[in-house]
């Protein structure tokens, strides 16, 4: 989710339709204490509207994780995330995050040194179910004898990156171990939630704590509404005012510190299941500035209504 769940998506979710917690896009400790600092503290950036919101962090050296928790915990957030399940190559290779599952004792030492830091606010864990093959048993029952006060669980082991299917029968497995070990860690389970009904059946299933949805609100930012109508289920002027929309607080929050391409990755979520929408989603992702953007919708806009039908 690097580069998309920032403060201007998240402000955008919240008017669609806000869920009980929010984490930030994941950021190095190392990055956060060093000269370019200004290069990833933007993924920091936040209003007191977003809160409840965790900061969600990385990296292989714990004296770092102190120091950035104590800083992170002076900056107003509700707790602190250790990203021990980005499955990444050119993240893993350094021996961060998922790759800690296949080191425990650097794994503690990261935990320990962020608690120090943190100063009392609540230090919790993103991790998988194994970094070349499934540890559930092994690796959350080590994560549990630590006694973070939550456990996000992707059910999908490292190297299957997001191309199999969330295992969530491995999910309910940390659970019962949890219970069997009568710790008071929640679980939150995370992996292939497509809609807010998905995940109530996951967690009356699973007995998981709550879920973590990720990718799933890319098909629909009013997931976390239940009484809302889905974006696929909305006319496409519907659709295309809420990208208006993010283009403005795009512009408004940033004021040219993220360059316009970024925005880009975010069209398919809009400009999708209506006819001429791959024709339209290409002249915006060809287009070289949101103000060309903008002329592209509008002009769309102002044609004949009738053909924004529903593609089959």
């Amino acid at each position: 989710m690097e580069d998309v769940t920032d403060t201007v998506f998240r402000r955008l979710i919240m008017e669609c339709g806000r869920p009980d917690l929010f984490f930030t896009e994941f950021t190095s400790v190392d990055g956060l204490l060093s000269k370019g600092v200004e290069q990833v503290a933007h993924r920091l950036k936040f209003i007191p509207a977003e809160r409840p919101l965790i900061a969600q962090i990385w990296g292989t050296r714990p004296e770092k994780y102190l120091l950035a928790c104590k800083e992170l915990a002076a900056m107003g957030f509700d707790g602190i995330d250790l990203n021990m399940g980005c499955p990444v190559d050119k993240i893993v290779k350094n021996g961060a995050c998922s790759a800690l599952i296949e080191n425990p004792s650097l794994a503690k030492e990261i935990y320990l040194a962020s608690v120090e830091g943190a100063g009392g606010l609540p230090v919790s864990i993103k991790t998988r179910l194994g970094f070349r093959d499934l540890r559930t048993e092994q690796w959350s029952t080590f994560l549990l004898e630590l006694a973070p006060p939550a456990i996000t669980v992707h059910g999908r082991i490292a190297k299957h990156l997001s191309k199999k299917p969330a295992n969530w029968d491995e999910i309910a497995r940390v659970v019962k171990l949890r219970d069997q070990m009568q710790s008071k860690t929640l679980i939150i389970g995370n992996g292939d939630i497509r809609s807010f009904d998905e995940a109530t059946q996951r967690i009356s299933q699973t007995k998981v704590d709550g879920v973590m949805i990720g990718r799933g609100i890319f098909e629909n930012p009013f997931i976390f509404n239940h009484h809302a109508q889905t974006l696929a289920a909305r006319p496409p002027q519907e659709k295309l005012q809420l990208l208006l929309r993010h283009i403005e607080l795009f512009e408004q929050i940033w004021q040219g510190q993220k360059p316009f391409r970024i925005l880009k990755k975010y069209f398919k979520i809009y400009v999708q299941s209506f006819y001429g929408a791959s024709e339209l989603r290409a002249r915006l992702v060809e287009s070289d500035s949101a103000e060309e953007v903008r002329c592209h919708i509008m002009e769309w806009l102002k044609n004949d209504p009738s053909r924004f039908v529903h593609a089959s």
